[in-house]
C-alpha cells in the first residue's frame, strides 16, 4: 500500500448531483462577468462626475464673463449718461468699453457651447453607466438563481439563471452601442 492521501474517485450514485460540476463552471463565470461589468459601470460614474465638474466650471466660468460683461456694460453707459469734461475721451473710452462688452458676449456664447457639450457627453456616459449598472443586476439574479441548482438539484433553475444572466450581458454590451 502506498503512502499518501488517498482521493475519493468521482463518481455518480443515487445521491450525487452531476450538475455540481457544470454549475460551479457556470457560476464562476458568472461571478467574473459581474466583477467586469462592475467595474465598467464604476469607471463610467467616475467619467459622468467628471464631466459633470468640467461642465460645471465652465458655467462658473460664463458667469465670471457675465458679470465683467455687465459691469463693462455700466461703466460705458455711465459715461453715456454723465457730461463728462472731455467729451472726446469720455467717447473714445464708451467706444472701447462698448467694444469690450461685444468680446464678452462673443465669449460667452463659446463658454456656453462648450459647456452644453459636456453635458451632453456626461449625459451620454450616465445612460451607459446605467446600462452598465441594469446589467450588473441581471448576472448577480442569474448568479443567485443558477446557484439554488446546487441546492435544489433542479436543472430549471439552472437554465433560467443562464437566460437572466444572458441577458444581463446583452443588457450590459448595450453601454457600448449608446451614442
Amino acid at each position: 500500500m502506498s503512502e499518501g492521501i488517498e482521493l475519493p474517485e468521482a463518481h455518480h450514485e443515487n445521491g450525487d448531483n452531476p450538475l455540481v460540476i457544470p454549475v460551479s463552471v457556470t457560476i464562476s463565470i458568472l461571478a467574473v462577468l459581474v466583477a467586469a461589468v462592475t467595474l465598467l459601470g464604476h469607471r463610467s460614474h467616475t467619467e459622468e462626475i467628471l464631466l459633470q465638474t468640467q461642465a460645471t466650471d465652465q458655467w462658473a466660468y460664463y458667469q465670471a464673463k457675465n458679470i465683467r460683461r455687465s459691469n463693462v456694460q455700466t461703466a460705458a453707459d455711465l459715461l453715456g449718461a454723465v457730461a463728462p469734461q472731455d467729451k472726446e475721451k469720455a467717447t473714445a473710452l464708451r467706444e472701447k468699453y462698448l467694444k469690450e462688452v461685444e468680446r464678452y458676449d462673443a465669449d460667452k456664447e463659446d463658454i456656453s457651447e462648450k459647456a452644453k457639450e459636456l453635458e451632453k457627453e456626461r449625459d451620454l456616459v450616465s445612460r451607459r453607466a446605467d446600462r452598465f449598472d441594469g446589467g450588473e443586476g441581471l448576472l448577480e439574479v442569474g448568479l443567485v438563481i443558477c446557484s439554488i441548482t446546487l441546492l435544489t438539484k433542479r436543472r430549471g433553475f439552472w437554465f433560467g439563471g443562464m437566460l437572466i444572466a444572458f441577458a444581463g450581458v446583452v443588457f450590459a454590451s448595450s453601454g457600448f452601442f449608446l451614442h
